[in-house]
């Protein structure tokens, strides 16, 4: 075994393989992966084997496509058989709720380049013959479903991968992790240590031990995980014979059932309600090539159901039933990526789906070590997106709920139970009183929108139960005032003499002066945007940046990452020891004024302005911006302020009918001002000019920083796509994001996010199509549900478009 590596890979699984293969082929040879047993000795061995390009995410999907191509060139390269069978599958829906979410998935492989079609339940049957095609409302068609032999493929990536110069040492045990002072890692085995500048935890089954190592307790969890295999069927001889085919896959999402052929017989698998975690606290290093025992009663729900819609099952007989342990992330989708404040340490585990992930995620892995970037938008699969609130506790509740879940349908206004009030903010019980219906973000409870008693959210892909009261509350900040808990948005604190010249290099922006704020796009090296922000100049070297909740993780590896060495700039994130309240609308300048003495005219505090003030007796840091487009302030203070402010503001407010507001409410502000927001408009995949962002980049500014050299050849070159706004013909529906955009007949561009806006009265959708149609206005539909809507383009927002309210 060497003594030194450029990468040390952990884990001889798929995931591990392929990282090593893809590292080695971009070019990186000097890679070793150290497995403590035989190659695939983890959940590979048992898998089901199971190959599809579905994905809830697109990023994900396009990753799951890509693995599937790949089959072809590693079995060439390695001259290792990869068993691969592109059957085709049925994806079937036996009600109408979930044939709506079927013909999102069409409509969304459109422009993913995945062939889908929607057909009828009897059409279903004659490519699927063991199905009753009176038990489904219709399916819908996937040509790039398939099978594979776990093992061959786990082998014709390594083999592959010593061909192109790596190494591979099995029977080699890891037993510590340490990092040398100069930054180097010494991965410490059974037969003596291996230097190296990165290592990946591609542990499967072990990454929570490998992770332990290092001091991380990653969020990953493993499930027992089972599936039956029958004796031959007859039906399955004959249809083999009549037409010399396999019989397709099926996903039987209401049966929660996954089944293929078997050799001459049928295998079926089921993601049962009644779970049951594995090895809960830690994995045995001595489990193996072992199966755990079965358990016909857990699964026995699930194939009643599967017996009743596939009849010729209850026919033949059980030839074996397979139980084994995967490891799942608490929302299903894999943990990728570096890992913060441990340099060199990277993570690519969790991938319970490794036959459909485990090419891409092991291309999104080489490309970042070797580039710096993954070369995709993986966030739905970056580590980052968890934070240290994912405690082994929490992990345990999502995973068995998210397993449970599996083939369950996630309706647009859901929100699931498990792992709930873990983080609560102070005001949180009177907001409950006042009928608060929550959600969460970053593991923080969300007001979403406030429920007169009796009423709840009803779960539907149509507008609902809620859709009136946001209304309301909508009325209540355009006409008069309306307060808002925004203490979901990540915050951070800039110290330190060297704050202002990193800042301006870490921002496109022009740095504000003191006492005012300035938006902040970040860029990455390609010029594309990693971030936007509000950043504040608070005065005598003191700085507050406000930005996405959901990547406060992800946006600190960055800052931290790019920080001076010589300690002259401190950044720390603040989370919830700083809450937020907002209040928007044409009277929100009189309750401010009514609860501080500070001057709050638009001459003394214009629009952007930042200053700390006092609302009541609490000491707060109050910036005149809202994302609801309308006159308002945000206003930050300390936890143990938040309820004194909260009542000041209210009862400030009293005589202007002031009315509390959501997040729901506020995506329909928002909509109506045509701003975007991160992980859904603003992503690491489109440039500052496509995104309409271009003009918070100060280009000629003096300070070089990230990303303006690609940022200006964008500018130049024009970039390929542009961030639009659509007014839709509606129906009792709004988008949601992900939908296609048709123009000339094609799918030409997709839909980020949307929702109907409740004052203009319109369905609104935002989304990037191409800059050579961006500026048409007409010939445009959006598919959703099924259905193409006619969609104009809306340049000019529909609220406020000369910026009156907003800024006098």
């Amino acid at each position: 075994m060497k003594s030194h590596a450029k990468v040390v890979v952990i884990g001889g699984g798929v995931v591990g393989c392929s990282v090593l293969f893809h590292l080695a082929r971009h070019g990186w040879t000097d890679v070793v992966l150290l497995e403590r047993d035989e190659l695939t000795s983890g959940s590979t061995w048992h898998a089901a084997g199971g190959m599809h390009t579905i994905n809830g995410d697109p990023n994900v999907a396009k990753l799951q496509k890509y693995t599937i191509s790949l089959y072809k060139e590693i079995e060439e390269l390695s001259g290792q058989a990869t068993g691969v069978h592109l059957t085709g599958g049925v994806l079937l829906a036996a009600t109408e709720a979930r044939l709506d979410w079927l013909r999102g998935v069409v409509a969304k492989g459109r422009y993913l380049g995945i062939d889908l079609e929607e057909i009828s339940a009897n059409e279903a049957a004659e490519l699927m013959p063991l199905l009753d095609p009176k038990q489904f409302v219709g399916a819908v068609r996937n040509k790039e479903d398939g099978h594979l032999d776990p093992s061959g493929v786990t082998h014709a990536y390594a083999k592959a991968a010593r061909k192109l110069g790596a190494e591979v040492e099995r029977f080699t045990k890891v037993e510590d992790i340490v990092r040398r002072p100069d930054g180097l890692w010494r991965v410490i085995t059974n037969k003596g240590e291996v230097v190296a500048e990165h290592v990946v935890n591609a542990g499967g089954l072990w990454a929570r031990e490998v992770g332990r190592m290092v001091g991380l307790e990653l969020p990953v969890l493993a499930m027992e995980h089972m599936y039956l295999i029958t004796e031959d069927m007859p039906e399955v001889a004959a249809w083999n014979a009549k037409t010399g085919t396999e019989i397709i896959h099926a996903v039987d999402f209401d049966g929660e059932l996954y089944l293929r052929q078997e050799r001459g017989g049928m295998l079926m698998g089921t993601y049962e309600k009644a779970n049951k975690v594995w090895s809960e606290f830690s994995t045995p290093w001595n489990f193996g090539h072992e199966l755990l025992e079965p358990d016909i009663d857990r699964i026995a729900p699930s194939l009643e159901v599967g017996f009743r819609h596939f009849p010729a099952f209850e026919r033949t007989g059980i030839k074996q039933i397979v139980n084994g342990p995967f490891t799942f992330a608490p929302d299903g989708n894999p943990l990728v990526g570096p890992v913060r404040g441990l340099p060199g340490f990277w993570v690519a585990c969790g991938v319970m789906a490794g036959f459909s992930q485990g090419g891409g995620v092991g291309l999104a892995l080489s490309n970042w070590m070797i580039e710096g970037d993954p070369g995709a938008d993986i966030w739905a699969m970056d580590v980052a997106r968890y934070g240290d609130w994912a405690t082994m506790a929490y992990t345990n509740a999502k995973v068995r709920e998210n397993y449970s879940r599996r083939f369950s349908i996630r309706f647009p206004n859901e929100e699931l139970p498990a792992g709930r009030q873990l983080k609560t903010t102070p005001i949180y019980d009177w907001l409950s009183a006042k009928g608060a219906q929550w959600g969460v973000s970053y593991g923080l409870e969300v007001p979403l929108w406030y429920a007169p008693e009796g009423v709840k959210d009803e779960f539907s892909w149509r507008r609902s139960s809620d859709f009136s009261h946001v209304a309301n509350e909508v009325a209540t900040v355009r006409d008069g005032v309306g307060l808002a808990e925004i203490s979901n948005f990540a915050k951070y604190k800039v110290t330190g003499e060297g704050a202002a010249a990193w800042l301006d290099r870490i921002f496109a922006c022009k740095l504000p002066r003191p006492g005012r704020m300035a938006l902040a796009p970040m860029l990455k090296d390609d010029g594309k945007l990693i971030g936007d922000f509000t950043l504040a100049n608070i005065g005598d070297g003191e700085w507050f940046i406000a930005g996405s909740g959901i990547a406060e993780q992800y946006h600190m590896r960055w800052f931290e990452a790019h920080l001076p060495q010589d300690g002259s700039v401190c950044i720390e994130a603040l989370g919830q020891k700083l809450t937020g309240l907002a209040i928007a609308g044409p009277k929100a300048r009189e309750v401010l004024a009514k609860v501080s003495r500070a001057d709050v005219s638009n001459a003394a505090f214009p629009f952007m302005g930042v200053a700390k003030m006092d609302i009541g007796m609490t000491p707060c840091l109050v910036g005149r911006v809202s994302y609801t487009g309308d006159l308002g302030y945000e206003i930050w203070v300390a936890p143990e302020y938040q309820r004194a402010a909260f009542q000041a503001l209210m009862a400030a407010g009293e005589e202007f009918d002031i009315g509390l507001f959501g997040s729901r409410a506020l995506n329909a502000l928002r909509l109506e001002k045509n701003y975007g927001s991160w992980a859904r408009e603003y992503r690491p995949i489109y440039g500052p000019l496509e995104a309409g962002l271009d003009r918070f980049v100060a280009y000629g500014k003096e300070a070089d920083f990230i990303g303006k050299a690609a940022a200006l050849a964008e500018r130049k070159q024009g970039g390929k796509l542009r961030l639009r706004t659509f007014i839709l013909d509606a129906d009792d529906a709004d988008v949601i994001g992900d939908e296609p955009i048709w123009f000339g007949g094609a799918v030409r561009g997709w839909v980020t996010s949307g929702g109907y806006a409740h004052h203009a009265k319109k369905s609104v959708a935002l989304g990037y199509v191409p800059k050579e149609i961006a500026d048409e206005s007409d010939g445009f539909e959006i598919e959703l549900l099924g259905k193409r809507h006619a969609a104009r383009m809306q340049a000019a927002p529909l609220f406020d478009a000369n910026f009156e309210r907003m800024r006098g």
